[in-house]
């Protein structure tokens, strides 16, 4: 695992109208980590990985990937650098095949036709280094698949590209129990691949399954980013719900400048500063 954060956030501001959504937000995520997004709903997560993936353009702040500055102003912007997302709805089509979904806007050509085998080969290959066994067939429809076969799909389509960032959207919010811990897997062995992934999510078990880090938003501010080792369940929660626990996240009334944030955190620790 790189000391160097593959993406380094710096005083994200974002705001719609007189509606400020972020406000100096930072955040990290490291190459063969899971770093966990928690908040409420309105927090900001949506806003801050739609910034991340060029869809929204920030009102300030600075981005670095790979510990140089970039600019992001698209979501070709962010595909080029290597960001994928894979949002809630999947954005998967059912009357296609796993193998045209996986290619969907980049089908691969041989002359005036698509090159059927190459895309074929492409998808198997992708799916066996993710170890996914679950799928009978390539050609099977969308339409055909389980919860957890088709949030397969979707994370297999992210990483088909070289990803080198991939944010995933709340991905066990409608799975059973077993689906869940094939997907949980999944996330793992991604960042055991070397990808950074950022995961979206409410399910306190999720997280702590398979994080590395965790980042709190509340009202859209950072309020601690901290290893998991360092961080309990009930803490996850007060600073999801209040913003503070302890001795992280907002600082108390009448300590300074109430109402803000205590700044940078140190990721190795867990200690504010």
């Amino acid at each position: 695992m790189s000391a160097t954060p593959l993406l380094e956030l710096r005083g994200i501001d974002k705001s719609f109208g007189p509606v400020q959504v972020l406000r100096d937000v930072a955040f990290t995520a490291h190459p063969g980590e899971v770093t966990a997004l928690v908040g409420d709903n309105g927090a900001g997560k949506s806003t801050l990985v739609k910034c991340i993936s060029g869809i929204h353009p920030t009102d300030d702040g600075e981005f670095l990937f790979e510990g140089r500055p970039v600019s992001i102003n698209s979501p070709r912007d962010a595909a080029a650098l290597g960001i994928e997302v894979v949002y809630q709805d999947l954005a998967l089509c059912d009357n296609l095949d796993i193998v045209q979904n996986m290619f969907l806007g980049r089908e691969k050509r041989s002359g005036l036709v698509l090159d059927e085998p190459t895309m074929e080969q492409m998808a198997a290959e992708t799916l066996a280094g993710l170890s996914v066994r679950t799928v009978k067939s390539l050609r099977q429809h969308v339409s055909s698949l389980s919860g957890g076969q088709r949030q397969t799909v979707a994370i297999a389509k992210a990483v088909l590209w070289n990803s080198k960032l991939v944010i995933l959207d709340e991905p066990t919010a409608a799975l059973g129990v077993a689906q869940t811990a094939q997907v949980l897997e999944l996330v793992r062995r991604l960042a055991d691949k070397g990808l950074a992934v950022v995961l979206i999510s409410h399910n306190m078990n999720d997280v702590f399954a398979v994080s590395d880090r965790i980042a709190a938003l509340y009202l859209g501010q950072m309020v601690a980013q901290v290893r998991t080792t360092d961080i309990t369940h009930s803490q996850v929660v007060e600073l999801i719900t209040a913003g503070r626990s302890g001795n992280l996240g907002l600082v108390e009334a009448g300590a300074g400048s109430a109402g803000t944030a205590t700044g940078s955190t140190d990721t190795t620790s867990g200690a504010v500063r």
